[in-house]
């Protein structure tokens, strides 16, 4: 074999070696895709059918949280944060007004945690959902907005938590179990999901039947606000 013969010979044997290394990567990646795609899919479908529903403020939903008068001509629905100093003084301020306006409203509460800014307010909504699933959510609810100048300023707010369900009497390990899962979780994303559908961009964001309204800055306010839609 002279020196031209060899170099052909070469010559086609890098092609073939280059062919089968292109084919193996075709394979590969054909096996990577069908591999892939479904779980990709699963994914996806899992994201939208795992979500649940979300309501709009002029609705009120079976998961919902709700006092007052369930036939009352008004219903209010706050969106809020557990750890933003606002929404504690709009608590204040409903707790007030809320003698003159029960009979008159039916409130809801939902979830929109401002992750960013307060380091606890995850953790304090599932502990408010937590004591809900043992039936105290409007009892936690209030602890944790008339404490919550003092644990804002913890580093770590678990145990704090847990001596509020123990002075609710609830069940800690349950709690903790309950949390634990993603059900819970999942109602405190469903709500924020709702309340930024419905233009929420800041908290605390109230909707009286429906439709944005400024918050009141103190009973008197909220009285008054209550008694125009009474009116209308």
């Amino acid at each position: 074999m002279n020196k031209r013969e060899q170099q052909r010979l070469i010559r086609e044997q890098k092609q073939q070696a280059a062919e089968r290394k292109q084919k193996l990567q075709k394979n590969l990646t054909r096996a990577a895709l069908v591999i892939l795609v479904p779980l990709v899919l699963i994914g996806v479908l899992y994201g939208f059918l795992g979500q649940g529903e979300v309501y709009a403020p002029d609705q009120v939903g079976a998961a919902d949280h709700v006092k007052g008068n369930p036939d009352a001509p008004i219903t209010m629905v706050v969106y809020a944060d557990f750890q933003c100093p606002a929404c504690a003084t709009e608590h204040r301020v409903m707790a007030q007004a809320w003698p003159r306006i029960a009979e008159r409203v039916q409130l809801v509460f939902r979830h929109y945690p401002l992750t960013s800014t307060h380091q606890h307010a995850w953790s304090a909504a599932l502990y408010a959902e937590a004591a809900g699933a043992q039936g105290k959510f409007w009892e936690m609810y209030d602890l944790l907005f008339l404490n919550q100048a003092y644990w804002s300023t913890l580093i770590d707010v678990e145990s704090e938590f847990d001596g509020y369900l123990e002075q609710l009497d609830l069940d800690v390990e349950q709690a903790h179990q309950d949390m634990a899962s993603d059900v819970l979780a999942q109602k405190v994303r469903n709500d924020q999901r709702g309340g930024t559908r419905a233009g929420v961009r800041s908290t605390p964001a109230l909707f009286v039947n429906g439709r944005q309204n400024p918050v009141p800055q103190n009973p008197i306010d909220m009285i008054a606000l209550v008694n125009r839609h009474s009116e209308s």
